[in-house]
């Protein structure tokens, strides 16, 4: 691993972690900067509701 610091986002504390110092069920990640981690879970809904209306519009076809 490079010398790069990764940034994780706790889904039980809410918080951002610098560093992996959590269990990795809790955790999302990583990511390359604390904005990115802070926006983790908007991240997520954002790209599953893209992957939910790509699903339906496959179906419909």
């Amino acid at each position: 691993m490079g010398t790069e610091e990764e940034y994780w986002y706790n889904t039980e504390t809410g918080e951002v972690e610098e560093g992996r110092r959590s269990s990795w069920t809790h955790l999302m990640g990583p990511y390359g900067t604390r904005a990115e981690a802070q926006q983790a879970l908007e991240s997520a809904r954002s790209r599953s509701e893209s992957w939910d209306q790509d699903d339906e519009e496959w179906r419909n076809k």
